[in-house]
């Protein structure tokens, strides 16, 4: 694949009028490598990711592969490229590669470990209030099921300082906690959590630690073993773009022996002669399309390829476009930056006024009366939602190297418009 140069695409200096096909126009030269809706301004890659046309092109060929003669691909090439793709992910977050397991999600991970631990009842959780709400729901499940208490201290927000995120996260910690879930960066705010601190303070009591990093993989610079958690689980469609259905978990060595998958395949009563419990379980989950998982090599290798200075220079590229654009609808909107830039990876959340009483019950697609209108009316694509568990009002911009400041220029312009439109 050709290097593109190593500028930022060039953008317009001034917004195209809301709603015209000018400003739905604008587009970065790197969009080629993605077949999004050309009419839609889409602001959303957080959600689900967008596979690129040469990792959907690899994808192609493993798929071929499968179906040219499946019970070869099973039983003798799925382990080879497992271990193919596991050495590559190894390198990229920095941890042991006989640690990973791969999975379709982090929300399978994540339910895979809560379920593999030998809990007691009365045994606590501590998840704060950003934390992703399958989440919530399967320590609700799993409370009901063994007795264990979920418990959820707040953290500030708006946010001066990551240390804030710290205490707040300490002052939840009691004897019984056995273990803490912290998102890398959280879902419904868009912050990048002091994951590092948090889990040494935590080891030095003696406390479990899973970090929910699904967003983490291609969007910052991930070291788990700087981490030193016990777990650590991530989705890769999303920011480093895989196929969907590509996920994992780190496990620590120490807690290999009691990981078992939710569902065990017709594999998992025969020991392997050369490989590991932990991976010969998490390996095969049965008969699936495992073409994603061994794209993950291929996925790596289109960011290394697509701007001089890789993926790195991606990410740091997306997370300055995403402080811009934050910065620019903030103004526009009234709003102040809920968090330090510091704290922003290659998405923002930008508070929004409380939805009025009258819209409260009407009949949505996404969610938000807004966001349909967003979509419906200006072809913009991007989430709005009001919290479950802390209540405000949001709207969540996302910054992949496919966008460009005029299409958050287009967005303020309509946000300002809509909103003066829901006051009235």
């Amino acid at each position: 694949m050709p290097k593109e140069g190593s500028s930022m695409p060039a953008t317009t200096q001034t917004a195209p009028q809301a709603g015209s096909p000018a400003a739905r126009s604008v587009r970065s030269p790197f969009g080629k490598y993605w077949a999004l809706d050309p009419d839609m301004t889409f602001l959303n890659h957080g959600s689900y990711g967008v596979c690129p046309l040469p990792v959907r092109e690899a994808q192609d060929r493993y798929r071929a592969l499968m179906e040219q003669e499946p019970v070869r691909w099973f039983m003798s090439l799925l382990e080879r490229h497992m271990d193919i793709s596991r050495a590559r992910l190894s390198e990229l977050l920095r941890c042991p590669p006989e640690c990973i397991g791969f999975l379709p999600n982090a929300t399978v991970a994540i339910s895979t470990i809560l379920h593999s631990i030998d809990w007691r009842p009365g045994d606590e959780i501590l998840v704060n209030d950003h934390e992703y709400m399958s989440v919530i729901n399967e320590l609700n499940r799993l409370g009901h099921r063994r007795g264990v208490r979920a418990v959820m201290p707040a953290l500030p927000f708006p946010v001066r300082s990551s240390d804030q995120i710290l205490g707040a996260i300490l002052s939840g910690v009691t004897p019984r906690t056995r273990l803490v879930i912290i998102s890398h960066i959280t879902s419904p705010t868009a912050m990048v959590l002091p994951v590092e601190q948090i889990v040494s303070a935590l080891r030095q009591r003696g406390i479990m630690t899973l970090v929910d990093g699904a967003h983490a993989p291609g969007c910052i610079p991930v070291d788990i073993q700087a981490i030193g958690c016990t777990y650590y689980v991530a989705t890769l469609h999303k920011w480093l773009c895989t196929p969907k259905g590509a996920g994992f978990m780190y496990a620590h060595p120490s807690t290999h022996g009691a990981l078992r998958p939710l569902a065990l395949s017709s594999r998992g009563h025969q020991p392997h002669p050369t490989r590991p419990l932990y991976l010969r379980d998490f390996d095969y989950l049965g008969t699936d399309d495992y073409s994603p998982i061994a794209c993950v090599p291929d996925a790596i290798e289109f960011w290394s390829n697509v701007v001089p200075g890789g993926l790195a220079e991606v990410m740091r590229r997306n997370h300055e476009m995403a402080v811009e654009a934050r910065g620019l609808l903030c103004s526009v909107l009234g709003q102040v930056p809920a968090c330090p830039d510091s704290m922003l990876p290659t998405m923002a959340t930008i508070p929004l006024p409380p939805l009025p009483e009258r819209y409260r019950n009407a009949p949505t697609v996404y969610g938000d009366p807004l966001q349909d209108r967003l979509v419906n009316e200006h072809r913009i694509q991007v989430p709005v939602w009001t919290s479950d568990l802390f209540g405000l009002r949001f709207l969540r911009i996302s910054s992949q190297i496919y966008n460009t400041l005029d299409e958050y220029r287009y967005l303020a312009e309509v946000l300002r418009r809509e909103l003066e439109r829901e006051q009235r």
